[in-house]
């Protein structure tokens, strides 16, 4: 049960995380032909809106999760993503698109608050690690397969083949996932039903971890949605050429998830994550300062080395943290602080970027992640610092 379980989540994982990308990964030539995107303020905007429309309905999906299957779920977000994917090859400005994306994100908004704690509650204690390593691979997984052929399928078939190609990749694998585990109840005989008392001891549980999941959510954001443009417009690095850069960084980290179970048997959880909050922000001020390819492309794929060790550790603490009636909860509101602060920043971004220069992210959250990281080595309330992490 616990395979078939860990298998149906890390292919939705992967379809979830590939279409959340897609979509952003024909903004640039969107932006290149000054077709519906004329401003990089635009990305922002549609990015903002579509990560906060991702926050708010996970809220809502952690609320009533309770009430539903997760195989259910799983089939209701996986149509809804493909049939979203197919509706913006018809948008035809910047309010149509806006519309069918926003609908899209309601869509990607059911794995993480769902998906990661089934993960965490069929995969206790010991295996705790192995499963976040696992699962959060996958979804690096679908971003890394994302990045290599959307950048090219666009860049010789134009913007709408990319999104017809995700919509019916993404459909398969998700009948795929459905089938797995369409004979088998992950959920509890009696299910709890989340009240603010929960809502406020899961916070206080994990409130000392938000700060790197804030920082987590932030380079993603960042990178996910200005990095194509910075490859592809400073850098006049062609668009196919930009999404293999970017499936590297994605694979880099794909690779380094999936050994995060053992490095932190071997190293500890603490030493890991250290190495990863200090490493990617070096990395990141790298990247952002660069003023040739060869060092930009050297920057991203180291931040790729370290950066995506952040997801599982983190994930792993606050599944050994809280209680499995919270795990739900906790995995939700983890995720909805990625998100929200995603949305903050690439909104933030897209004006930076318009005034200062495409390379302007990047410098943005090399500062949030000096912070962070000085939270976590210097202060004397780190949970790293702290015997029972």
């Amino acid at each position: 049960m616990k395979s078939k379980v860990l298998f149906s989540a890390s292919l939705f994982h992967g379809l979830n995380d590939a279409s959340a990308v897609t979509v952003p990964m024909v903004f640039p030539l969107l932006f290149s032909q000054q077709f519906i995107i004329t401003k990089y303020s635009h990305i922002g905007i549609l990015s903002n809106l579509g990560l906060f429309t991702t926050f708010l309905f996970q809220l809502a999906i952690a609320n009533y999760a309770h009430k539903f299957k997760f195989r259910y779920m799983l089939l209701l977000s996986v149509t809804g993503i493909s049939a979203s994917l197919f509706l913006i090859t018809k948008a035809e400005d910047l309010s149509s698109l806006l519309c069918f994306y926003l609908l899209m994100r309601v869509f990607t908004s059911v794995y993480h608050p769902i998906g990661i704690a089934t993960v965490s509650r069929t995969h206790p204690d010991q295996g705790m690690d192995f499963a976040m390593g696992i699962q959060s691979g996958s979804g690096n997984f679908g971003v890394f397969s994302a990045f290599i052929f959307a950048g090219y399928i666009a860049q010789n078939f134009g913007w709408k083949m990319p999104l017809y190609v995700c919509a019916v990749v993404s459909f398969s694998l998700g009948i795929m996932s459905f089938y797995a585990v369409r004979n088998i109840s992950v959920e509890r005989e009696r299910p709890i039903k989340p009240d603010i008392s929960a809502w406020i001891e899961t916070i206080k549980n994990i409130k000392s971890f938000i700060p790197g999941f804030v920082y987590g959510g932030a380079c993603w954001g960042a990178t996910v949605y200005y990095a194509p443009s910075l490859f592809n417009h400073k850098f006049r690095v062609p668009l196919g050429n930009t999404g293999v850069f970017l499936a590297f960084w994605i694979g880099i980290g794909t690779i380094m998830t999936y050994f995060f179970g053992y490095l932190s048997s071997r190293l500890g959880r603490k030493k890991v994550s250290y190495t990863s909050l200090i490493g990617s922000t070096l990395c990141l001020f790298l990247l952002g300062t660069a003023q040739n390819l060869g060092i930009a492309v050297v920057g991203l794929f180291l931040f790729g080395f370290f950066l995506f060790l952040i997801f599982p550790s983190f994930q792993s603490y606050v599944g050994n943290k809280v209680t499995e009636n919270n795990q739900v909860l906790a995995f939700s509101f983890v995720a909805n602080i990625q998100m929200l602060t995603g949305s903050i920043v690439v909104l933030v971004s897209g004006f930076l970027s318009d005034w200062f220069g495409i390379n302007s992210p990047f410098i943005l959250i090399t500062i949030l992640g000096a912070f962070v990281s000085a939270f976590y080595l210097l202060s004397k309330h780190s949970p790293l610092l702290q015997r029972n992490c």
